[in-house]
């Protein structure tokens, strides 16, 4: 009887600590962690979510800069942090979820070291190809492939990524088996289908509205559940006779998981309503972004049917495991 009324009267101990910190966030700076470089999407997320919370709250927050292994050691840093509140991030599928399929050990556990806060933004992909090709959409270019197997090849920035993931799906539905050339980033990839040096590949949209739009690739799809803003010409990969290849770059937002549930949810709803500003809501559409700001329950759901919707894939084509030759 003592040993059950002890463990209630610490467990209402804690739940009144993480009350009090929750009433009294921030009390210092908060950090939030870019797991990938300054100018990439999620530094752009994370500013726009620096911004929004100091101006609602009035307390300073930062954006650092933690680089290296596909994102995992800036989410790693995430997980390690002080669970206070003082330290949240931004991070992508790969980090967050779809990489526990993708490697036999991590860092850390995405589910059991980081606690959901939002799912901030929706990213899509457009499949792009070499004006060489001269093709007009996506049957038209998977029949080009099955006509001479063995002769074409797809450009990637990042194995395992949404991109990567959403071409092997096209290759799985349509039958065809491309060469992946792999090259130390987006800027290198895309260059060489302008080039001609590579076929096709498959990045955010951000990177490819003005290169579509100068005619230095042809804008073949897009992985979005519907057309996107910038681009309205190019029609989806689903619209195409591709059903259920959507895939999305997106961003979440996280916070160590031993954050208490009074202060996480706190958090969530701050960095909710700063998403949810139209000045929020501007900036990031103009990169190509699409609000999204759900609950951390949504956000973890989602999380885990990312999983569940890509192993398949990454199954089929070994993907943890035929990491294709660097292009120097």
């Amino acid at each position: 009887m003592q040993k059950c009324a002890t463990t209630l009267a610490l467990a209402w101990l804690f739940a009144a600590a993480g009350s009090a910190l929750a009433q009294e966030w921030p009390q210092k700076t908060v950090r939030i962690i870019n797991p990938f470089a300054a100018g990439t999407s999620t530094d752009v997320v994370g500013r726009v979510i620096a911004e929004g919370l100091q101006k609602r709250l009035g307390k300073p927050f930062i954006v650092e800069t933690r680089t290296g292994a596909g994102g995992m050691i800036g989410t790693a840093e995430i997980a390690r942090a002080d669970p206070d509140g003082h330290t949240i991030g931004v991070s992508i599928p790969g980090p967050l979820a779809i990489n526990v399929a993708l490697y036999k050990k991590m860092p850390y556990d995405p589910f059991r070291d980081l606690a959901p806060i939002t799912l901030a933004v929706h990213q899509p992909c457009v499949l792009v190809a070499s004006p060489a090709l001269r093709v007009a959409d996506v049957r038209e270019l998977f029949a080009e492939f099955k006509k001479q197997p063995g002769k074409y090849n797809y450009a990637l920035s990042a194995v395992g990524g949404t991109a990567h993931l959403v071409m092997a799906m096209l290759m799985a539905r349509s039958g065809t088996r491309l060469e992946p050339i792999l090259y130390p980033g987006a800027t290198a990839a895309i260059t060489a289908i302008i080039s001609g040096d590579v076929h096709v590949g498959c990045f955010p949209a951000v990177n490819m509205v003005g290169q579509v739009k100068a005619g230095k690739v042809l804008g073949l799809g897009v992985s979005s559940a519907k057309r996107i803003g910038q681009l309205p010409e190019v029609s989806t990969l689903v619209e195409q006779g591709f059903p259920g290849v959507v895939g999305s770059a997106w961003i979440g937002v996280v916070a160590p998981i031993k954050t208490p549930k009074p202060l996480l949810e706190a958090i969530s709803r701050e960095v909710i309503a700063a998403l949810r500003q139209p000045a929020a809501i501007e900036i990031l559409s103009r990169q190509v972004m699409e609000v999204v700001a759900n609950t951390p329950e949504e956000f973890n759901a989602f999380r885990r049917q990312e999983i569940e919707r890509w192993k398949p894939v990454i199954e089929q084509y070994r993907i943890s495991l035929e990491a294709p030759e660097s292009k120097r």
